[in-house]
């Protein structure tokens, strides 16, 4: 009897480690120190002594059941984009940069070529968001998980100088809201996805006009990444006054995380256009509207507030970043919550 008789395969992991090597030397930042392969990642923090007051700020998350569906269809490199952008976005919205991230995969047997897709992706969305992947891990749970199931989660940590954090603190009525379009479902509500919609590759395959693409498709399309959009919008000289990343929860929950108490935000429902993947979750599985709203994001990913002085060059910022803003509500007086109207 071996370790791998028992279920691990120890060679499949190092063939893994090789092949994932190319796909994170493209993440590397300069505060990078050692190399992949060692017991922990190491980063310099010499550029934070710049800062008056650094403060660091983290993030963990996965990508929920979304990992079902990238099963079923046998695609594995954009998930990896999901499980970062759901780290990185929240330090975004906390006015954070994200400095590096760290994945773990869990699976029921290492197969070196998914694993190397899955941290393909994965390096992707360090690309996207400027994090360096300085280390991870992944584990074979023979027993636990089936041999072709996975599970895929990690943590980022960030940086940003205290008198620049996004509080909610400076919030008064009248400033205004700006979403920023969501890619499609993102990364939550899979599990009622899950039920609504058939999940046989056949069903998942098929091509919808309404869609421009198969069901499959606009399903697994993965989470913007919000991070540079943010930059965009400080270095135009823009203080963005609070911040929600629209994940679990949708509206009704994430929404009053960015207020301060005694303000409460208003979003017109007609104020920009709702990716028809929504529409077919409604109507196919007879979803009600306020349940839409309280599990999806509805087609903005993240929701911000500025004043109103700096509308155009808030819009302007998000453009340049290639991400699409629109005006989609304001601030008024009253107890901390959401109207969607």
């Amino acid at each position: 009897m071996d370790y791998k008789k028992a279920g691990v395969d120890i060679e499949a992991g190092y063939r893994s480690v090789e092949l994932i090597k190319e796909h994170v030397k493209k993440t590397m930042r300069e505060e990078v120190l050692g190399g992949l392969g060692g017991f922990s990642g190491a980063f310099s923090l010499a550029k934070i002594k710049e800062m008056d007051e650094p403060v660091l700020l983290s993030g963990t998350d996965g990508c929920g059941t979304k990992v079902k569906l990238a099963m079923i269809l046998d695609r594995h490199d954009t998930i990896g984009i999901d499980a970062v952008a759901m780290c990185v976005n929240d330090i975004a919205c906390a006015g954070g940069e994200p400095l590096f991230f760290l994945d773990y995969i869990a699976c029921g047997k290492n197969e070196p070529e998914k694993i190397a897709d899955i941290v393909k992706g994965v390096a992707e969305g360090c690309l996207q968001s400027g994090a360096a992947l300085i280390g991870g891990e992944t584990a074979e749970h023979p027993g636990l998980m089936a041999e072709d199931e996975y599970d895929l989660a990690g943590f980022a940590v960030g940086v940003c100088d205290k008198k620049d954090m996004i509080t909610g603190e400076s919030l008064k009525p009248g400033d205004v809201l700006i979403g920023m379009a969501s890619s499609g479902v993102h990364s939550n509500g899979f599990s009622l996805v899950r039920k609504v919609f058939n999940m046989k590759r056949e069903a998942l395959d098929t091509y919808y006009d309404s869609l421009g693409c198969t069901l499959g498709e606009a399903l697994l399309a993965p989470t913007r990444i919000y991070v540079k959009a943010l930059k965009s919008i400080k270095d135009a000289g823009v203080t963005v006054k609070a911040c929600s990343h629209i994940t679990g929860g949708g509206f009704y929950e994430n929404v009053p995380r960015m207020l301060k108490e005694g303000t409460r935000a208003v979003i017109r429902k007609d104020s920009y256009p709702i990716p028809p993947v929504f529409n077919m979750l409604s109507v196919d599985g007879d979803v009600e509207e306020q349940m839409m709203y309280n599990t999806f994001n509805m087609g903005l990913g993240m929701v911000l507030a500025v004043d109103e002085g700096d509308v155009e060059k808030t819009m302007e910022a998000i453009l340049m970043a290639d991400e699409v803003p629109y005006i989609v509500g304001h601030i008024k007086a009253g107890e901390k919550g959401v109207d969607l109207c």
